[in-house]
C-alpha cells in the first residue's frame, strides 16, 4: 500500500516546534520546480530562503500539496507559492537545527527486472546550501 509523502507533515511539525522554542522558522526552496512562484531577484543557484515567522508573513497555510503565504520583499507584498515538492527544508535561524529533504526526482526510472540489486541513489548536494558548510541538525530533545 502506497503512503502519502510525509514532508508536509514533517514541514508543520518542525514549524511548530521552531516557533514554540522562540527560534525564527526559515524554508528553504528549490525555486525552479514547477508552479514555484517567488521573487526571482532573491534566487541564488536556484534556491531560496525565506523567512514564514508569522511576524513576517500573512496568510501562511502548509496543506499536503503546497505551501502559500503573503510576504513582503523590498517593501513590496507577493504571493509566494511553492509545492510541498520543491520544499527542500526548514531551520531554525538562530541554530540551524531542523531538517533538510532528500529530492524528489521524479524522472529516475524506477528498479528495473534485469538489475536484482537497485543502485544507491546518491546524495544531494543541495544539502549544502543556505547555511553554508553548516548542515542543520536534528538533536533529541527530552
Amino acid at each position: 500500500m502506497a503512503m502519502t509523502s510525509s514532508r508536509p507533515y514533517i514541514v508543520r511539525a518542525l514549524y511548530e516546534w521552531i516557533l514554540e522554542n522562540d527560534c525564527t522558522p526559515y524554508i528553504l526552496i528549490n525555486a525552479m520546480a514547477d508552479g514555484v512562484q517567488v521573487p526571482q531577484q532573491y534566487v541564488k543557484n536556484g534556491q531560496i530562503v525565506l523567512n514564514i515567522s508569522p511576524t513576517a508573513v500573512m496568510d501562511l497555510l502548509l496543506t499536503n500539496e503546497a505551501m502559500n503565504f503573503n510576504g513582503r520583499f523590498g517593501g513590496v507584498p507577493m504571493d509566494i507559492y511553492a509545492p510541498m515538492t520543491a520544499v527542500m527544508g526548514i531551520y531554525a535561524r538562530e541554530n540551524g537545527q531542523g531538517m533538510i529533504f532528500e529530492l524528489d526526482d521524479p524522472t529516475e526510472p524506477p528498479p528495473g527486472g534485469d538489475d536484482p540489486a537497485p543502485k544507491a541513489k546518491p546524495k544531494s548536494d543541495a544539502k549544502v546550501t543556505a547555511l553554508g558548510n553548516k548542515k542543520p541538525g536534528l538533536r533529541v530533545v527530552k
